[in-house]
């Protein structure tokens, strides 16, 4: 049986699937085709159903709960740290209220959590959405005061010569009383019926578990996906998204995912209450 798998091309994703991608666990029969689009496409695509299993925000999920279940496994989180606001100065909270500020796209959870942040939708924000790998490019070309960061620019702004205004990470750990902070998790199409999705749900459970046991290969197979990171960094940066919450939510982070979109949905930031599911 062959199933669409999209993910970010990007280090942390492609350390979770390296061992499925190299063929280094038992498939069980199935073919997986990966595909690699930035998480926006993706989350476009999820609203769509179009792939069987995909890397989604955990904002772009609350609109996608007819067609996807989330696994247990494959979650970013930010424990303590996470998407971060910066800029050529450091912005107040108020300062950002006015200030132009580019974004890596609507349904990413860091635009949801941004909107938590200053308390205000996105209708009273003034903001360009940019690819995320370019927002420092349209900092440094004046098109935006400030840059909504992701992927491995939370750890390259200084090199930049960019300054942090705010780590979401941070925000919502002082805010949750040491929550994670959701940012992504997978995604898999309920039409597949319940054996489909509990062996895909091992198989891809057993390739993250792989990369963590034999993390220097894994880091290996990820770096030329590292967009300015040597391997110290790339090696950081996978470090900080895939670990044992990646493993498994555990009931922390069931906890984190569902205290973030109950505030998004009390704010009236998206559409309805969400039930989550996981499978």
């Amino acid at each position: 049986m062959k199933l669409t798998l999209g993910h970010s091309p990007d280090p942390d994703d492609a350390f979770m699937f390296y061992a499925l991608a190299k063929d280094l666990i038992p498939a069980k029969g199935y073919q997986f085709e990966h595909i690699l689009q930035d998480i926006q496409t993706l989350n476009e695509r999820a609203t769509r159903a179009e792939l069987d299993i995909t890397a989604i925000s955990i904002h772009a999920y609350a609109y996608v709960l007819k067609d996807y279940a989330l696994l247990s496994h494959g979650a970013s989180m930010g424990d303590g740290y996470g998407p971060m606001i910066v800029g050529q100065r450091k912005f107040t909270r108020e300062e950002l209220l006015t200030k132009k500020i580019a974004v890596p796209g609507l349904m990413t959870s860091a635009f949801l959590q941004l909107q938590l942040f200053l308390g205000v939708p996105k209708e009273k924000l003034n903001y360009i959405v940019v690819p995320f790998d370019q927002i420092f490019d349209a900092l440094a070309r004046g098109e935006a005061d400030a840059g909504l960061i992701i992927h491995e620019g939370q750890l390259t702004y200084g090199t930049e010569g960019l300054v942090l205004s705010a780590d979401f990470g941070e925000w919502w750990a002082a805010e949750t009383g040491g929550l994670p902070l959701p940012l992504g998790g997978n995604a898999v199409k309920k039409a597949l019926g319940r054996k489909v999705i509990e062996e895909v749900s091992v198989i891809l459970h057993d390739s993250i578990k792989y990369g963590l046991d034999h993390r220097a290969a894994g880091v290996e197979h990820a770096l030329p996906l590292g967009r300015g990171l040597d391997r110290a960094l790339a090696d950081k940066f996978i470090g900080m998204y895939v670990n044992e919450l990646t493993l498994d939510y555990g009931d922390r982070g069931r906890k984190g995912v569902r205290e973030f979109l109950d505030r998004a949905h009390a704010a009236g930031l998206i559409p309805q209450p969400v039930e989550l599911e996981f499978v």
